[in-house]
């Protein structure tokens, strides 16, 4: 099937497509050139997603304020951008301890569009309507749209069907004056130019995305009292190695000798903010769960109401 003229001429409007033709003999370089290039071009992302930290700045506020109220962070995208949105939400659970279902990535297409292409699933609005609603949507949930060419039907579906139910909506593109930030409350627009192989987006843009997916989730976390300092005290130990970082981080918090940190662990059952309050309140653990369970879970708070 062709695509329509209109698909094509849109197509030549964006900056994430345009063809770079002082790179036509790129096939030819050695591979030593290849890498310098790739690596030269990956060097302006930081500065472009620079450029848009004050709009980034407001979106996280906007979301923590509605995580603080008990709604979710919605990802949602298609391609790469979706791949992104669905790693983001999969790395906080572990890391942050979030309950299930709290931070969400929808792909188009389904979890089986993760490693194969689902044909036509990225340019159904509807597609992404259903997977929203499927989520029983509420005020307090917030759902960031993602897509480089800032014109994937389904991250707009997405956002302008959450925006319709009263949800906060941010969209992040790659592309500048993109209908998917102008159809979001929060618009974040991180212009990174042409690719190194025209139209790849998941290069420069796909960089971009990641980037800025870490300061939503990350800050708001933070915002959120999920970390104590630099120190990730929500982490969950599901694992070998983050049992031992569960163990290095109540040490690097407390300064505690060894015995006293196994023992806070233990009878914190391995939660390491409850082992930090025990040992820097001075408290027992079912004092210290009883003091962050009325401080929401922040340590700072629990550590005042304790006057530690």
């Amino acid at each position: 099937m062709t695509d329509s003229p209109h698909l094509q001429s849109e197509l030549a409007t964006l900056t994430t497509e345009a063809f770079r033709p002082e790179l036509a003999g790129i096939d030819q370089l050695p591979t030593l050139d290849i890498a310098r290039l790739m690596n030269g071009e990956d060097t302006g992302v930081p500065a472009a997603v620079a450029a848009r930290l004050p709009e980034i700045a407001a979106a996280v506020d906007a979301v923590a304020a509605r995580m603080e109220r008990g709604g979710r962070l919605v990802y949602a995208g298609a391609g790469t951008a979706g791949r992104l949105g669905v790693l983001d939400a999969s790395e906080c659970p572990p890391t942050f301890n979030t309950a299930p279902g709290q931070v969400v990535g929808l792909i188009a297409g389904g979890p089986g569009a993760l490693v194969n292409s689902v044909e036509g699933a990225e340019d159904s609005p509807g597609l992404a309507r259903a997977d929203l609603d499927a989520l029983k949507l509420t005020p307090d949930d917030s759902v960031v749209g993602v897509s480089a060419s800032g014109r994937t039907p389904y991250a707009i579906g997405a956002v302008e069907h959450a925006r319709a139910a009263g949800a906060l909506t941010v969209g992040l593109s790659c592309n500048a004056n993109s209908a998917l930030a102008a159809a979001a409350e929060h618009g974040i627009e991180v212009v990174v130019g042409p690719e190194l192989l025209t139209g790849s987006t998941r290069l420069k843009a796909g960089t971009a995305q990641k980037l800025v997916l870490n300061m939503l989730s990350t800050i708001t976390m933070i915002r959120l009292g999920k970390t104590y300092g630099n120190l990730m005290v929500d982490v969950r130990a599901s694992n070998a190695k983050l049992r031992a970082r569960s163990r290095r981080i109540v040490a690097q918090a407390t300064g505690a000798p060894d015995a006293e940190i196994e023992s806070a662990l233990r009878e914190a059952d391995g939660e390491v903010k409850t082992a930090i309050l025990i040992i820097l309140a001075g408290v027992d653990g079912s004092t210290a769960t009883r003091l962050l369970e009325e401080s929401d879970g922040r340590l700072r708070a629990a550590l005042k109401k304790a006057g530690a």
